[in-house]
């Protein structure tokens, strides 16, 4: 199995450990520590910056709250 975890130092704690200890009971883990880009904290933040991006994104919203399905021709997805 493998699982990432994205968290702030302040919350390593043991709650933390102890749910590694369940979640992994009687296996040898190996965890790699790497520094977060700031940006990646949020990726809805970062796809909201782009102005396209975001009339995009709004667009989505409404349509699944007004119930409207999206359809994808397959066919041409590639081209």
């Amino acid at each position: 199995m493998y699982t990432t975890y994205r968290l702030k130092t302040e919350e390593l704690d043991a709650d933390f450990l102890d749910s590694l200890r369940v979640l992994f009971k009687n296996k040898t883990i190996e965890i790699a520590v790497c520094e977060a880009e700031p940006d990646a904290d949020d990726e809805t933040a970062y796809l909201l910056r782009s102005p396209d991006n975001r009339k995009r994104l709004m667009e989505a919203i409404e349509n699944v709250r007004q119930g409207h399905t999206v359809q994808v021709d397959l066919d041409n997805w590639n081209r």
